[in-house]
């Protein structure tokens, strides 16, 4: 007989109808209920069983974490919180559970805890929610770019070039490190290396997907990114994914509405698709508030910071207007800040961003036109001299959610700026190419998939909205 999930059953009315269910036991009480779940639904199925037509050796059996399958009939439920059960017929244990050495119990456990053990937290409320809201955050992406008919590229996770120029980067080798072939200066000889150069693990498809719009008009690529710096902090990782459309002929007014509406599709599909995992989250934050200093509890709940974004226009405004803003702020004048806001210039922090979106305008912040000092060679020089077109989405809880930017297409202005920033334009031939045959105005931003998941789901470390993190220390599992 044909598995039924668990999810597929609490949407079933009660019809008597024979069915069978596997899964994981989540409870166990009065020898009698077995509270089932399958990973498919938050909730759990109850199976009834009768103790008297149950062995012994069966009931010592059951315990949290063990697998089970179970046949029955689909019945109305008699007791509170639930609507239907399985009246069991038969059952089986199809995988046993040491109670003495697991260690997820019918109980609170600390986030902190397990991280520690991440090969086992899927199982918890919390980690399968976010598992299906990741998964339901990244078909969404998928679907809107496919609709708008972009293509999907696969840019490559191994490059010889820094996207950002900052030189945080994991080198990728096979040389033996005990006995590393040398020039005859002295220096690494990279030709002995696999590739026969330098090589390292990619912080950004942009530049890939660049030379792709050049031809294709539209794409994106969405796939894993990496960064060697030594952040140990909750909302940094080594390895993390991204989202990166480019798109030919747009400017940075197109990009700005693009993603836009790329976050807005996003979370308005979450919401229909997730409701009963969002739910849980959001009951999940509220009791984690209650501990907390008043400072520190989240200003809105969960659904509410979700529709605050789809309900409100984006502000749009220039960094110079940010900067006026922030100077002339209370929490600038009384020194609240921990960056003060003195001058114009000066690279934005956390505490800055989050003002302007959950205090000042309340609602989603774009901010464009940055000093090109702090931001990347590939972002188009504004006519002032000064600026870039540069642009960031800021998120109430998150701050910076979305970085992007018109891409400086004009050959002359983009080498100059290379070399001004000191990036080896004899290995990034290739990407002045597209400056020199038949170059065109065009745009593309970056967004973090584990941000998003961060804000998605109310979680407050981005080591808990990816399945395996990977940071300064770890890399288990």
């Amino acid at each position: 007989m044909r598995r039924t999930k668990v999810a597929e059953l609490l949407r079933m009315d009660p019809n008597d109808q024979e069915l069978v269910v596997m899964g994981w036991v989540r409870a166990f009480r009065n020898n009698r209920f077995i509270a089932l779940n399958d990973g498919s639904s938050i909730s759990n199925i109850q199976l009834v069983i009768d103790p008297e037509l149950t062995s012994e050796e069966q009931l010592r059996r059951v315990t949290v974490g063990a697998s089970v399958r179970a046949s029955g009939r689909l019945v109305a439920s008699s007791g509170s919180g639930q609507r239907v059960e399985l009246e069991v017929a038969g059952w089986e244990i199809l995988g046993d559970c040491d109670a003495s050495a697991y260690p997820l119990q019918p109980k609170k456990h600390s986030l902190e805890f397990l991280r520690q053990i991440a090969h086992l937290r899927f199982r918890t409320n919390t980690f399968s929610a976010i598992s299906r809201i990741r998964h339901s955050l990244a078909f969404a992406i998928h679907a809107f770019f496919h609709q708008r008919g972009f293509y999907y590229l696969n840019a490559p996770i191994i490059t010889g070039s820094d996207a950002e120029g900052a030189g945080e980067m994991f080198q990728v080798t096979t040389l033996d490190l005990d006995r590393v072939p040398r020039t005859e200066n002295g220096n690494v000889n990279y030709e002995k290396d696999f590739f026969g150069r330098r090589t390292h693990l990619t912080v950004s498809g942009q530049l890939e997907a660049e030379l792709a719009a050049t031809a294709l008009g539209q794409v994106y690529t969405f796939g894993p990114t990496f960064r060697a710096e030594n952040s140990n902090t909750p909302r940094h990782l080594a390895e993390f994914w991204m989202i990166e459309p480019e798109v030919a002929f747009a400017d940075l007014n197109d990009n700005m509405d693009l993603a836009e509406d790329l976050l807005k599709s996003i979370i308005r599909t979450v919401m229909e698709q997730c409701q009963e995992d969002l739910d849980f989250l959001g009951r999940r934050e509220a009791e984690e508030d209650k501990q907390k200093p008043m400072a520190e509890r989240s200003e809105f709940p969960l659904e509410e910071r979700l529709r605050f974004c789809l309900e409100h226009p984006f502000e749009r405004l220039s960094y110079s207007e940010a900067i006026d803003i922030l100077r002339n702020s209370s929490p600038n004048k009384k020194g609240k800040f921990q960056y003060p806001v003195d001058r114009w210039g000066v690279d934005l922090q956390s505490e800055h961003e989050r003002y302007l979106v959950e205090k000042h305008f309340r609602k989603p912040v774009i901010l464009t036109d940055y000093p090109k000092e702090i931001k990347a060679f590939y972002m188009r020089q504004n006519e002032d001299g000064r600026t870039v077109a540069a642009m960031d989405i800021l998120f109430p809880g998150i701050g910076e959610i979305v970085g992007g930017s018109q891409r400086e297409e004009r050959y002359d202005v983009l080498l100059q700026r290379m070399q001004e920033m000191h990036i080896p334009v004899d290995e990034m031939y290739w990407y002045l190419d597209t400056r020199r045959f038949g170059t065109c105005p065009h745009a593309g931003f970056g967004l973090g998939f584990e941000r998003l998941a961060l804000f998605i789901t109310g979680m407050t470390n981005v080591r808990d909205v990816i399945p395996f993190p990977r940071f300064p220390g770890n890399a288990e599992f």
